[in-house]
């Protein structure tokens, strides 16, 4: 088995690293690429280093069985017929290819089987908030069939890369020692703020971020479900929160939803109020699940539910989700 790594330099290329190790991901070859910047940089991986190698369009993909790839949708775009004209089958984090037809996109607690059929090689990774939203919805979906969701996003720094993590640090020393604040991966400070703007603004007035989970859960979950998303990025370093309200066609219980979650493949149920026990993005950074909590009967409409959710985004919102799919096609002997 061998395997690629493309942009292996970023957060999420680097939480690559840390996720094959950590799941002993079965793999003989690890073969690292990156930009002219960090092209010849070497990484420790089980005990070896390994040089980052400059993307190019050559041969250097032959004999990859499966690339991750993490390095923006042009470079995805530009390079797929490189990464996979010798059979790779290309695990793409970025936005490129996730609402392409032929293109499955896959979160593998909900739609596995969805990675087998891929004509192009190409399976694409959901947007990170939509990852971890439609872990939560599948438990109640098994329940009651979803009609819509209203969803808020709260986003944490790593959403926008390592550097933007480096920029909230630098933001709340500078506030702090009383220094001209540096602004430069976000469009406002993000220290002691937040900024309720995530990607460009579309037609309709929502955002680009807001719009792919308005697209991608109906494609994930096969699904005319409607969600109405305003995502925010907020002041913590990383994992993200969302606060969801779901209409089903029934309705359906707390102790229902409770036990639903509880059981949830890649779930992990935190939700006891009376015990100040709620998920929290400071205490959850790291961790491979997603955890729900403040579970409650929607007080406007009895088919109504609302519950709360913490994901870490550079875990299951990208890295983990990617190589899920891998493992899964691996058992399944489907590469």
């Amino acid at each position: 088995m061998k395997v690629a790594i493309v942009g292996a330099s970023g957060a999420v290329g680097q939480e690559f690293l840390r996720v094959l190790d950590e799941r002993n991901f079965p793999l003989d070859e690890l073969v690292l690429f990156g930009s002219k910047r960090s092209a010849g940089t070497k990484y420790t991986f089980r005990g070896k280093q390994i040089e980052v190698k400059l993307l190019q369009h050559n041969d250097d993909f032959k004999g990859v069985d499966i690339a991750f790839t993490s390095a923006g949708a042009g470079t995805s775009k530009e390079f797929t017929e490189t990464i996979t004209k010798h059979g790779a089958v290309m695990i793409d984090n970025s936005s490129a290819f996730r609402m392409d037809p032929d293109v499955p996109l896959v979160v593998p607690e909900v739609n596995a089987a969805d990675a087998k059929d891929r004509p192009r090689g190409i399976i694409a990774n959901p947007n990170c908030t939509t990852i971890q939203m439609v872990v939560a919805l599948k438990a109640i979906e098994q329940l009651s069939h979803i009609k819509t969701v209203h969803v808020s996003t709260y986003q944490a720094a790593s959403g926008a890369g390592a550097a933007a993590m480096d920029e909230l640090y630098e933001q709340y020393r500078q506030v702090l020692a009383d220094e001209p604040v540096t602004v430069e991966k976000f469009a406002y400070q993000l220290a002691f703020n937040l900024i309720p703007q995530i990607d460009v603004f579309t037609e309709n007035g929502y955002t680009k971020e807001e719009m792919k989970m308005y697209n991608e859960t109906k494609k994930i979950m096969h699904s005319d479900v409607k969600v109405s998303a305003t995502c925010v990025r907020v002041p913590a370093l990383r994992s993200h929160s969302e606060s969801i309200w779901v209409e089903t066609e029934r309705p359906i219980s707390v102790e229902e939803a409770r036990e639903a979650f509880a059981k949830g493949e890649g779930l992990v149920l935190m939700d006891n109020p009376a015990e100040k026990e709620y998920p929290m993005p400071l205490f959850l950074a790291g961790k491979d699940p997603v955890y729900v909590g403040r579970i409650r009967k929607d007080l406007t409409n009895e088919n109504g539910l609302t519950f709360w959710i913490v994901g870490d985004q550079i875990k299951k919102g990208a890295a983990l989700n990617a190589v899920q799919i891998a493992e899964y096609l691996i058992k399944e002997k489907a590469l």
